[in-house]
């Protein structure tokens, strides 16, 4: 759980980082990454709290 905790921080970081860059260069290039990399991180925790909660559920007895 610790490696998911600092790869989502490295992820925000990395967002941030591209847009100031965008911000200071107005190259677009910088503006796409960041936002593929925004939206293959939410597909990633999207499918991980699917993951966590489907496994809460299972454990339910009938």
């Amino acid at each position: 759980m610790y490696i998911l905790r600092i790869l989502a921080v490295l992820l925000v970081v990395a967002v941030g980082v591209g847009f100031l860059v965008y911000a200071l260069t107005g190259e677009r290039r910088y503006l796409q990454l960041s936002f593929r990399l925004l939206k293959y991180g939410l597909i990633f925790a999207l499918i991980l709290f699917a993951l966590l909660f489907l496994e809460r559920v299972a454990l339910i007895p009938l």
